[in-house]
């Protein structure tokens, strides 16, 4: 039996303590460490596992035989992520990816390095996923469509066929993207959102808010407001 690969989680947030747990329990990575920013290190540990001043890195966990996950989320349009990921290639760290054991993936479907891709996502045959891209739970990417790089997409998004997804864009919950459309880079889809033509470099896309009806439920229901319970 192979011996797990040994990993480093950058960071100590919420998204480092769900990478902890996806890579430990469904991966061929064993995590060894987290690490942040020396200004940032507030614990000793996590998970009984050391936190680790991100300056020292190679002094506990070379990069020889040591892989690295930076577990952030879309921040500065996921400016923040993609920079300590440079960074830590700079450094000569190997680059962690997760793939879920539960999500369906077309066997010609390419995947670049450090991508994080929840439970049930569906891609597609002839698609393409770009370098460091975070895909949570629940997606479906169509048939010849291209994710490039830096995209953080959240969940329950559906691409269509065809469609393209410019660098550093964020897609939010339930956003639609229709057939054949580009989505620029840098551009933000908030929940709801349904593209339906292709866009230019920082839209932003806000879908019609759901209004309030001018009678509340009881009268709706006909609720007996005197004999109601609480």
């Amino acid at each position: 039996m192979t011996a797990p690969k040994k990993l480093v989680i950058i960071g100590a947030t919420s998204f480092a303590e769900i990478a902890y747990e996806y890579f430990k329990k469904d991966s061929d990575y064993e995590p060894v460490a987290f690490a942040v920013n020396q200004a940032y290190r507030d614990k000793e540990e996590l998970f009984s596992l050391p936190v680790l001043a991100l300056e020292e890195l190679e002094k506990h966990c070379p990069p020889d035989d040591h892989h690295v996950y930076v577990a952030m989320t879309y921040a500065q349009l996921n400016r923040i992520r993609t920079s300590f990921v440079d960074q830590m290639k700079a450094r000569g760290y190997s680059l962690a990816s997760y793939i879920s054991s539960k999500a369906f993936i077309w066997d010609n479907a390419e995947i670049g390095e450090h991508c994080f891709i929840f439970e049930d996502n569906t891609i597609q045959p002839f698609t393409k996923i770009g370098n460091n891209v975070v895909m949570w739970s629940g997606n479906h990417v169509g048939h010849h469509s291209i994710i490039k790089d830096n995209v953080f997409i959240s969940s329950h998004v559906v691409i269509c066929g065809h469609c393209e997804i410019g660098e550093n864009s964020f897609l939010a919950v339930n956003s639609v993207v229709a057939n054949n459309v580009v989505i620029a880079a840098d551009n933000f889809l908030n929940s709801g959102a349904n593209v339906m033509k292709s866009t230019k470099v920082k839209e932003i896309y806000n879908p019609v808010a759901t209004e309030i009806a001018k009678i509340d439920s009881f009268k709706l229901f006909k609720v007996n407001s005197s004999n109601a319970m609480a």
